[in-house]
């Protein structure tokens, strides 16, 4: 079952795993440039249509912590084809919807299994050569950050020339397609472990008691995800009012712009192969609090907005990416349940921006969603400070 792991990884395999998790990923993000229509079309007052992002991410967290484990015992081709199946079943109980509550139940079943993106992860770092794998990291996670932005602008393409309804279906099709590929190129692999699945669970507490820098790293990770749902969130409703009045087709392309920051990923990833995570980490967090500045013009200038945009996720990118390497570095045997603990830390921190920033925007406008950014960068700068200062030589190995 290991000899796969000594020949590393194709550049096709890399490509299909990335676009797996980009269109997986993709199929939590579709619903948010279409906000504004799926209100008007569902009749939804706007601070409820946090719901469907909350329903989505929330979801995707339970996934995560109670089904990706199973990376680490079950084989993972087999789990990984069974989650893309059950994701597409979530897909189709959304383009069906006919009410707020269908749209959640589809989006909850899409967001729950869609959870196989962070068993491909562990699995791509597993199999990668050891010299390549802060690169190949990088790589997967351009897949998902791609996704979770041109996933946006996709979905405002097609609604704009078709109903909202549509972008689920195609977004249906899409998956079939990828599930089906994914059957005829991955390689079959178990790790050799005889805890069960109980054991497995309460393991990944243990490992948050033994190691540090899954702790400080998760930690960054809610404060990271958290800010770029409290942009991407309300900004549907910011481009939808005045003085712009965007349709949700100009919105989506919105997605283009936050995509260049999926550029940081493999530069990152080289970084962390060269062991500079932590020099990547600290410029990531630094540009999450400079980010602010631009996006506080936004109600007077697109190209502010554009730029804030830009430099914000590519900030988040940078900071994620060196949080992932800096992870994968210890435990190899345990990556999946590490990968666990800090994905539900990414995943909490991006439902509560998303709870957070609808409610903010609808009571208060974009002033508040400016102040609230600046405040969590504060802390997460301040507390990758401290911990620089007292950090262990095993993150610097």
């Amino acid at each position: 079952m290991h000899s796969k792991q000594s020949q590393g990884l194709s550049a096709w395999l890399v490509f299909l795993m990335a676009f797996a998790i980009g269109v997986t990923i993709a199929s939590n993000y579709y619903a948010q440039p279409l906000l504004h229509s799926i209100t008007a079309d569902l009749h939804i007052a706007i601070e409820h249509a946090g719901s469907i992002i909350m329903a989505a991410q929330f979801s995707y967290a339970v996934g995560l912590l109670f089904i990706t484990p199973l990376g680490d015992k079950v084989e993972r081709k087999q789990l990984i084809l069974i989650l893309m199946i059950l994701t597409t079943c979530g897909l189709i109980v959304s383009a069906l919807s006919q009410n707020l509550w269908m749209l959640i139940i589809g989006t909850a079943i899409t967001g729950l299994f869609s959870a196989v993106a962070q068993v491909l992860i562990p699995f791509a770092a597993t199999l990668a050569k050891p010299e390549h794998r802060g690169k190949i990291v990088g790589t997967l996670m351009s897949g998902m950050l791609l996704g979770i932005l041109l996933g946006r602008s996709f979905a405002g393409a097609i609604s704009s020339i078709a109903d909202w309804h549509d972008v689920y279906w195609i977004a249906t099709v899409i998956m079939i397609i990828v599930t089906l590929l994914l059957g005829l190129s991955l390689p079959s692999y178990r790790n050799k472990t005889n805890i069960n699945y109980w054991q497995l669970m309460f393991s990944i507490g243990s490992l948050y008691r033994q190691e540090r820098t899954l702790r400080i790293r998760s930690v960054l990770a809610v404060i990271s995800f958290a800010i770029f749902s409290l942009l991407w969130t309300p900004l549907a409703f910011l481009l939808s009012d005045p003085p712009y009045h965007y349709s949700d087709f100009i919105i989506g392309l919105f997605g283009f712009a936050g995509a260049a920051g999926a550029l940081g990923s493999p530069i990152v990833g080289k970084l962390s192969d060269k062991g500079k995570g932590f020099i990547a980490t600290s410029i990531g967090l630094a540009l999450l609090l400079l980010s602010w500045l631009p996006l506080s013009l936004a109600h007077y200038s697109i190209i502010a907005l554009i730029l804030g945009v830009i430099l914000l996720d590519f900030a988040v990118q940078v900071t994620h990416v060196s949080n992932m390497n800096a992870i994968y570095q210890i435990r190899p045997e345990a990556r999946s349940r590490m990968n666990t603990g800090y994905m539900v830390s990414y995943f909490i921190g991006g439902m509560l921006g998303s709870v957070t920033s609808t409610y903010l925007y609808s009571h208060y406008g974009w002033f508040a969603i400016i102040v609230t950014g600046i405040i969590l960068a504060l802390i997460g700068l301040i507390t990758w400070i401290f911990y620089t200062k007292t950090y262990t030589s095993q993150e610097t190995s």
